[in-house]
This record gives structure tokens, C-alpha cells and sequence, in this order.
């Protein structure tokens, strides 16, 4: 059975378009005005092509078919019902004073972000989103099965930022109830010390209400810790003594009450391989997440045909007769001989291209090269091809593509430069490094490139000063006379090479500054409708 999926357009696009033609039709030439029918046709030269009107027709109809191809017609058309064996889990990582202590190397919440990234490694069947919370609850990552992506925003994640005080469990479970409304399995893993709440209470019944599982991985010691703050003082209470915050174990009744678990850490992965495993075991006693989707033939491509036929003779000089025949076949040999190559060709095009980025984005940088460099040449795909071979330390193949790239777009002409006076940095030659920067600058004012001119100039003029000293102390040398000049030779000659060496090291150090480089992580705040009341400044 024929039906259209956007049959809206045919309503909105269609009675426009009748009083469109009507108007075309039935105006006349103001010549005609003066003139009679008999009198024009004996003072007109007989024209053996399209007439106006016949023209705007087949326009017309071109446009009448072009409507029914957007209308999206399709046949045949289904429903059908996937089970869905992908089982969602939020985890929530707290970022609270408290997580600065370092019982835990370097300090709780970076291994609690290293905890995280095991989960992703051993979470086949899962859909995880992120939670970062404090007083207040941040979203940093809705539920999704792209890992490499949310491995990215966490290794860039600041750790360092200061979050607003307190533990608001409270607003984690809101939260995650939020982003698990949909779900019938709803799972939340909390990374915490614990807070200081003394009773979970209002967590545990909102909990049971929305039938929300919560585990829980302990991650402070008993014997607790002291915060050494940034100016070098420790964390004190309101009475001025020092704060030694140890592991909540009241948040283990959180866990147990809501049908979760609770573990403490461990350094290997046993703790959250069981948290997992546990997950999985009893999401699979329940149903499974059941999901509708619709399959159907799609019919567009024939009124879209028939449209690219009709504006054919429209915009072109055939006769009325004569030759219609003719034409009509070579389109239709045409099209059916031509097409399936040209379909073929685009398949495959957007398909290397594909291949392409995803092997990029995998970090396979290699297999990356090699399929863009299947495409045909044009600045993008050699952009792309360049930047690829640098990834993969192909860095003077890089400069030579980066070299040959011509466009006329700016914001394509200073990646080209950035990307080039970083290539130069990898290879040591500063000086074209300093050139592209500059060159990049002229077009854009951008702060990667302001931070890595900068880097750059600081090791090409502690260069300068070491080749001063070098040629002063020769010159001192050479004047000196006494028995130990031999001695006093070697002596300086072997600290010059230490502190060249000391300078290649720190260049070395730059340029990995300047390749890795991090952009924080996008977070958004969680309103919640339970505040929490700090008694603590942690």
C-alpha cells in the first residue's frame, strides 16, 4: 500500500503551486492586447520549439513531481519490535572537597577517574552516562555506547576545579532518574567517599520509588586523611582544627536498602568487575528494553526521475515532434546504463570516507592515511591526509601535503599554518615553526597558537643565551695561561653538554606540551529540588 511519510508537504506545497501555474496559463502577452489572433499568427515566424505555455507546463509537472518526491512515498511498510541487550548504568564520581585527600594516589578523585575509565573497559553490553557531583549534580555525559568519545572527556576532564562544597546525594539520584526514565533497568554506581551525611533516609525512599539500584565503590581509607590546601595551610573546621576525613561506612545502608551493592576499593579491578557482573546478572532476570522501529520501500527516486526528465526538455532547445522519440530513449539508455556506476562510485566514495574518520577518531592513524589517500586530491582531503600522517609521525610527509594545500578558505588556511608550525616544532626546525605561527596569527587570534609562538620563542632564545655563554667562556679560556687550562677545558666543555642536554630535554618537554594539549570538558548543571545543608567546609 502506497502512503507518503511527510504527506504534510503535499497540502502545504501543492495548492501554492496549482495558483502558481493558473496565473502563468492564463496571462496574456501585452502584445496581444493590440493584436488579433489572426493578425499575430500571420505577423509571428513560425518557431518549430517549445512554446512559452508548453514550457511553463512541463515546468509545472516538474515541479508537481519534485513535491511528491519530497512527500517521501514508500510501500510496503512495517513495524517491528527489537529487545534491546544493552543495560544502562549512570555513574557518579563525587568532585567535593573531601575527594582532594590523598589516602588515595594521587588523591581520591583521580582514581576515582581512573576506576570510571576501567568500567569503560570492561562494559560490553552497557550504556553508561557520567555524573560529577558536589552540592549540586553535573551532567557530563547523557547515556551513549561511544566510549572512545567519553574517554576523551574524561582524560580531559580538570580535576582541579573547585567545586562548591557538600555532598548532595540527594541530587544524584534525581538526576540519574532523569536520564533513566525510560529504562525499566535503572542502575547508579556512586564514586565517593561518602560524604558526611549521617542519614540516607530521604535518598533510600526516592530510590525505591523510582526502583533505582545504587552500588556503591567506597573510595577513602578508615584511618583517613588531611587536605593540604593550594596555599599550603590544611583544611581546619570552624573551630580552626585540623580536619582528618575518613570513609562514611553509613553510606553502605544507601546501597544495601536499594537492592545495589557496596565494595570498597580495591587496586586492581575485582572491585568494579563484581559491581558489573552483579549489574549484568540481575538485568538479565528482568525484561528486556523492547524498541519499535518501521521498515518500509522507498519509492522516492521515481517521481524524482520523472521531475529531472521533464525540467530536461524544459530548459532545453528540442522540437515540438521531431525527435521527442529520439530524445526520450537516449535519457532513458542513459539512465539506466550510467546510473548504477555513478551510484556505485558514490557508495564507495562516502564509504572510504567513512572508513577514513573512523579509523581517525580510533586513534588508528595509519589505516587513516591509507584511505584518504584513495580519495581524489582537493584541500580538504588532503587536509585531512596530513593531519594523519602527523598523527601517526609521518611528520615531514606532513609538511610536504600541508605545504601544497592551496584554498581560498581562512579558517582552512590557518589550521594549515597552525598544524604546520607544529609539524616544524616535531622535526626541531623552531625557525619555520616561528614563521607559520605568525603567519597563523595574521588570520586568526587564537590562544593555542598565541601559547605555542610563545613557547617557541623562549626555547629559540634560550638557545641564543647558550651559544652566547658558550663563545665567552671560549674566548675566557683561550686567555687563560696557567698549568690547569687543560683541565679547565674539558670542565667546561663537559657542562656546556649538560646544559645542552638539559635544554633538548626541556624542549623535548615543550613540544609534548604543545601536542597534547587539553580542552576541559563541556559540564552542565542539574537543578535539583533537595539542597544540601553544609555544616562542613569540605
Amino acid at each position: 500500500m502506497l502512503s507518503f511519510i511527510y504527506y504534510k508537504v503535499l497540502f502545504l506545497m501543492l495548492i501554492p503551486s496549482f495558483l502558481l501555474i493558473y496565473l502563468l496559463i492564463t496571462k496574456q502577452n501585452k502584445i496581444e492586447n493590440y493584436f488579433s489572433k489572426k493578425a499575430l499568427k500571420k505577423l509571428s515566424i513560425s518557431n518549430q520549439y517549445l512554446s512559452t505555455k508548453k514550457r511553463n507546463l512541463l515546468l509545472f509537472l516538474s515541479l508537481i513531481f519534485m513535491i511528491i518526491a519530497l512527500a517521501r512515498p514508500v510501500s510496503n511498510e512495517e513495524t517491528k519490535e527489537i529487545e534491546s541487550n544493552l543495560i544502562p548504568i549512570i555513574i557518579a564520581i563525587d568532585v567535593s572537597k573531601s575527594m582532594k585527600a590523598n589516602d588515595l594516589y594521587p588523591n581520591r578523585v583521580d582514581f576515582a577517574k581512573r576506576k570510571l575509565l576501567n568500567i569503560l573497559e570492561i562494559s560490553n553490553n552497557n550504556t553508561i552516562g557520567v555524573i560529577l557531583f558536589a552540592k549540586t549534580s553535573f551532567l557530563l555525559s547523557p547515556l551513549t555506547q561511544d566510549f572512545n568519545s567519553l574517554k576523551i572527556l574524561l582524560n580531559n576532564l580538570d580535576t582541579t576545579i573547585n567545586f562548591d562544597n557538600g555532598t548532595n546525594i540527594y541530587s544524584v539520584i534525581e538526576t540519574s532518574q532523569k536520564l533513566l526514565k525510560d529504562y525499566s533497568n535503572k542502575n547508579l554506581i556512586l564514586l565517593t567517599d561518602g560524604g558526611d551525611n549521617e542519614d540516607f533516609g530521604k535518598e533510600i525512599k526516592f530510590a525505591k520509588q523510582n526502583s533505582i539500584k545504587i552500588y556503591t565503590i567506597a573510595l577513602a581509607t578508615k584511618e583517613g586523611s588531611v587536605i593540604q590546601e593550594e596555599n599550603g595551610n590544611y583544611l581546619t573546621d570552624k573551630k580552626g582544627n585540623i580536619v582528618n576525613l575518613k570513609l562514611n561506612e553509613k553510606i553502605k545502608d544507601l546501597s544495601l536498602k536499594t537492592d545495589g551493592g557496596y565494595i570498597e576499593y580495591s587496586l586492581n579491578n575485582s572491585d568494579i568487575n563484581q559491581i558489573i557482573n552483579d549489574i549484568n546478572n540481575k538485568s538479565k532476570e528482568g525484561k528486556l528494553e523492547k524498541k519499535e522501529y518501521k521498515t518500509y520501500t522507498e519509492l522516492f527516486y521515481y517521481p524524482l526521475f520523472i521531475a529531472v526528465v521533464l525540467l530536461l526538455f524544459a530548459f532545453s532547445s528540442l522540437p515540438n515532434l521531431k525527435n521527442l522519440k529520439l530524445s526520450i530513449f537516449i535519457i532513458f539508455v542513459s539512465f539506466n546504463f550510467l546510473k548504477t556506476d555513478l551510484l556505485a562510485f558514490s557508495i564507495f566514495d562516502f564509504k572510504t570516507i567513512e572508513e577514513a574518520n573512523k579509523a581517525y577518531e580510533t586513534g588508528n592513524f595509519k589505516k587513516a592515511s591509507k584511505e584518504f589517500d584513495k580519495l581524489d586530491t582537493n584541500e580538504f582531503r588532503d587536509y585531512n591526509l596530513a593531519n594523519s600522517l602527523y598523527k601517526n609521525n609521518n611528520f615531514e610527509e606532513a609538511i610536504k601535503l600541508y605545504e601544497n594545500i592551496k584554498t581560498t578558505s581562512s579558517d582552512l588556511e590557518f589550521k594549515r599554518l597552525h598544524n604546520l608550525g607544529n609539524s616544524y616544532a616535531q622535526i626541531n626546525d623552531l625557525n619555520n615553526a616561528l614563521k607559520k605561527y605568525e603567519e597563523a596569527l595574521k588570520l586568526k587570534n587564537d590562544s593555542k597558537t598565541k601559547d605555542n609562538l610563545e613557547l617557541i620563542k623562549s626555547i629559540l632564545e634560550k638557545k641564543e643565551d647558550n651559544q652566547n655563554n658558550k663563545s665567552q667562556s671560549n674566548q675566557k679560556e683561550e686567555k687563560q695561561t696557567n698549568p690547569q687550562k687543560n683541565n679547565n677545558i674539558k670542565k667546561e666543555e663537559s657542562e656546556s653538554k649538560q646544559s645542552e642536554m638539559i635544554q633538548d630535554t626541556q624542549e623535548e618537554k615543550w613540544l609534548k606540551e604543545i601536542e597534547n594539549q587539553k580542552t576541559n570538558s563541556l559540564l552542565k548543571k542539574m537543578e535539583s529540588s533537595s539542597e544540601d545543608s553544609i555544616i562542613n567546609p569540605w
